[in-house]
């Protein structure tokens, strides 16, 4: 039986790194410490728990990780510091032996955080909780909006593709899910709350159903019918389990919006092979095709990675023209990052870091041409924009069905509005396109 009594007019500060999944997990740990008695710091005060939700993605994550817990700890003197999250699943021991550290929990122990911190008193070396990836197995359920305006529906976890260069299926185990029923739920208590755009999440949606014999399809269709919720995104889905039946229905769903974020990785067939992924060039531009065939004004997001092992010059040169032409939105480039443990280091071809730091730039330039192209195609549209509160200072923003970010002159009170917007030209900056509301 836990004290809550030890956790009356405590603080908590939280701090998320990489994924829209931990995001979410995070707030569902600060809702689940709320419930407790825990309110979130507030600016300028000391607190008593911090909450540092990790990623292991890239060696750079990890070392951001280790420079926010560092942060932490000098600013919240005296707190109680817990790490979770990816790098606290695969280096434990290396988490817990940072200064200020005092407790480390693996995929397994995060959603049932209460039960590790007994009465909040400081150690002298961190303490860790994890388990081997075969017992990963639990599947914690969210659906969270923290300081957002979307909220963020977690469908599923864990990943049974183990492509060459990951390590997401020893962070975050087998690949299992929620049920609809449970899901559809979630999303109508988040209606109820005022939500009125989901994000779908988690590692390989499209895999949902392995633990309930349900299908990602079911799924999308169960959700299309909850009341109040007016927009649903598709985080992420892998091409191979993006079906024609689900790009079908979003043409004509009442509530899945006209945007698809797919990881390509790579445009050469032969590193595609060499990172062990489950298709090729062709698969993934019938499936780019396909979209705009049904969804002209898809706005499409494709994930890549520059440098890993094996990517040779003509590998690369093959990679960029294929991607030259797909009819694409935006490209969210990484640079590869060796990953202990992972098949990839068997590869022999080296990438050198200017080499790898050269194609991220080609890569990132064709990106924003792209993007550049896709908006200036809008412009004069009157669209649809859920508008979002700004930071102090900045006009409000929001985003069109198809995800083009828009600024607008308009009150706070119309947070989390939907309003009709007639697109202009871009901002200074040229990372949105200025709007006006239409009356």
């Amino acid at each position: 039986m836990i004290d809550t009594s030890i956790f009356q007019d405590k603080k908590a500060v939280y701090y998320t790194l990489g994924c829209k999944l931990n995001f979410s997990e995070t707030s569902t740990i600060g809702r689940m410490l709320q419930e407790v008695g825990v309110r979130t710091v507030r600016k300028g005060e000391c607190a008593d728990i911090c909450v540092v939700n990790t990623c292991s993605v890239t060696e750079t994550a990890d070392k951001k990780c280790r420079q926010a817990i560092h942060r932490l700890v000098k600013q919240h003197p005296g707190a109680f510091v817990i790490v979770t999250g990816c790098y606290a699943q695969l280096k434990p021991g290396q988490v817990a032996d940072i200064e200020g550290v005092d407790l480390v929990l693996g995929a397994e122990q995060k959603g049932e955080l209460l039960q590790f911190l007994g009465d909040l008193h400081k150690k002298d070396k961190g303490e860790t909780h994890t388990v081997a990836m075969k017992d990963i197995c639990s599947f914690i359920p969210s659906c969270s909006r923290g300081d957002r305006t979307r909220y963020f529906l977690k469908v599923q976890d864990g990943c049974d593709y183990f492509c060459s260069y990951c390590t997401i299926p020893y962070a975050r185990g087998r690949s299992r899910n929620g049920k609809i029923a449970d899901l559809v739920a979630q999303a109508r208590q988040a209606a109820q709350e005022g939500g009125k755009e989901i994000v779908i999440t988690g590692v390989n949606i499209g895999d949902f159903g392995k633990s309930t014999g349900e299908t990602f399809f079911d799924l999308v269709k169960a959700l299309d019918e909850v009341e109040g919720i007016e927009r649903y995104r598709i985080s992420s889905i892998e091409p191979n389990l993006l079906t024609d039946e689900i790009i079908e229905y979003v043409a004509c769903s009442r509530a899945f919006m006209p945007h698809f974020h797919i990881p390509l990785q790579s445009g050469s067939d032969d590193v595609l092979k060499l990172m062990r992924r489950r298709y090729d060039t062709a698969l993934f531009a019938s499936k780019i095709e396909k979209i705009r065939s049904v969804i002209p004004d898809a706005f499409i997001g494709v994930d890549v990675i520059v440098g890993t092992r094996g990517e040779r010059d003509e590998y690369f040169e093959n990679a960029y023209s294929f991607i030259n032409k797909l009819d694409v939105t935006q490209l969210h480039v990484f640079s590869y990052s060796e990953r202990p443990g992972t098949q990839a280091l068997k590869i022999d071809y080296v990438v050198k870091p200017a080499m790898k730091h050269l194609r991220s730039q080609r890569l990132l330039a064709l990106s924003e041409e792209k993007t550049h192209a896709f908006y200036t195609r809008h412009i004069g549209q009157i669209k649809s924009v859920l508008l979002e509160k700004p930071k102090p200072g900045a006009l409000m923003h929001g985003f069109t069905d198809n995800y083009i970010r828009v600024e607008v002159y308009a009150p706070h009170s119309l947070d989390n509005h939907l309003v009709q917007v007639k697109l202009g030209e871009f901002n200074e900056e040229g990372t949105a396109l200025k709007g006006v509301i239409m009356q």
